[in-house]
């Protein structure tokens, strides 16, 4: 079991009733998002993940398990590691803050290591694989090994590229023309685009852009809900089905999805300026929040039935659309849309963390739901701590809450918080 210790000031931190306020709202930004805690959780990880594994999610009672490299989610850590010192760069380091206990650089370095060098096992999750390396580049722009991960990983992925059904082809299957495309791949474009600006090639942003287009031709609904899966036909580029595979059924609406495709198209639009991006993104936002329960809980699903079987939370998939929908409201130039946006990013955090934060676990969260029909859910995940880490530090560089003296502390800078 890791062993973790709670600073003195820590706990006077949390007795500290208005440590974490909004001015003129009743609202707060969870002080959990800014905890000591985040901090020596992960160097406590750090120092217990076995050579050559990364935690992906926990058993039921918060202990992490640990995978080999070539898993999608062995990206994950090594990120959050760089966002700890992203984290540092804006806020200082403190003994209150405990972001000064490790040199988060160094330890993101040490733990990128081993994780693989080009996309042989891994298929089309490369873009996670590559978050730390892009992240190795803001820190050091002329580190060569990121370089030449990053364009190994995104030649990889062109590679899967088929012009006819204009993506880029998630899992492989028995039947080579079963060409099988999953709403998560558009989290993979980024490193198309990091990889065209390091070498020139402007073939991989225009793969990243079809691919795009083509997931928001087919895998949006009408109502801005998304399908998990849509398969082609890969001779004459048709689609030939349109179902689910971490979701309830083929009709229903797996949060997680929904969210990859709100951060993935306001990504493309904040990366090539197409409108019809930006218009994508904010359908499925508003499906999301307006299928929200009353208690701003993300569900894993939202047309699983509450009872039975009991519909478990997804941790993951609201830390992951706080992010997303950050990202949408820097896209926006109307006031009201980004204070919607950001409302709601808030209030989803709020409600989370409320059901979530376990300070007794190794991970940050719990109920996370990593895949209900396989069985696996009420852990702590990865990606979950992840995007809960840089839900706050985006908070901090869109001046929404600010870090002031011994304490990050939040008040309102110019957007109203109405929960």
């Amino acid at each position: 079991m890791l062993g973790y210790t709670l600073l003195p000031l820590f706990l006077l931190g949390l007795l500290s009733p208005n440590l974490f306020h909004l001015v003129s709202s009743q609202a707060t930004v969870p002080r959990e998002l800014f905890s000591p805690l985040a901090p020596q959780k992960v160097l406590a990880t750090y120092k217990a993940s076995p050579s050559l594994q990364w935690p992906q999610y926990t058993d039921g009672s918060g202990r992490w398990l640990f995978f080999p490299p070539r898993t999608w989610t062995s990206g994950f850590f090594p990120a959050t590691l760089y966002a700890l010192n992203t984290r540092r760069q804006l806020c200082g380091a403190t003994d209150a803050n405990q972001l000064g206990i490790a040199d988060w650089v160094a330890l993101g370095r040490a733990k990128s290591r081993g994780l693989p060098l080009d996309a042989g096992g891994i298929g089309h999750d490369v873009g996670f694989i590559s978050f730390p390396f892009v992240e190795e580049l803001v820190v050091n722009p002329q580190n060569q090994t990121a370089k030449a991960s990053i364009n190994s990983l995104a030649s990889a992925l062109a590679a899967r590229f088929d012009g006819k059904v204009g993506c880029t082809r998630s899992w492989d299957a028995s039947d080579p023309t079963d060409f099988q495309v999953i709403i998560d791949n558009m989290m993979n474009l980024e490193v198309l685009f990091v990889s065209a600006n390091l070498t020139g090639n402007q073939d991989l942003k225009k793969i990243a852009i079809s691919h795009a287009l083509t997931t928001m031709k087919n895998h949006i609904r009408p109502d801005g809900s998304s399908w998990h899966v849509v398969e082609y036909n890969q001779t004459t580029g048709k689609v030939i089905r349109k179902r689910t595979a971490q979701g309830y059924s083929d009709s229903s609406t797996w949060a997680r999805g929904q969210a990859w495709g709100i951060y993935g198209f306001a990504n493309m639009h904040r990366l090539t300026g197409n409108p019809d991006f930006l218009s994508t993104s904010r359908r499925m936002a508003n499906y999301f929040l307006d299928h929200l329960p009353q208690d701003g809980v993300v569900p894993w699903d939202f047309q699983a039935p509450l009872n039975p079987p009991p519909r478990p939370a997804d941790s993951s998939a609201a830390a992951l659309v706080s992010n997303a929908l950050l990202l949408l409201a820097q896209q926006e130039t109307d006031a009201g849309a980004k204070k919607q946006w950001t409302d709601a990013a808030i209030r989803i955090l709020n409600s989370i963390t409320r059901l979530a934060w376990k300070p007794q676990w190794q991970s940050l969260l719990s109920n996370g739901t990593v895949n209900w029909p396989a069985n696996n859910y009420l852990t702590g995940i990865v990606y979950g701590d992840y995007y809960y880490i840089k839900a706050a530090n985006e908070l901090i560089k869109n001046n929404i809450v600010t870090c002031e003296g011994q304490w990050t502390q939040s008040r309102i800078l110019g957007v109203g918080i109405g929960l």
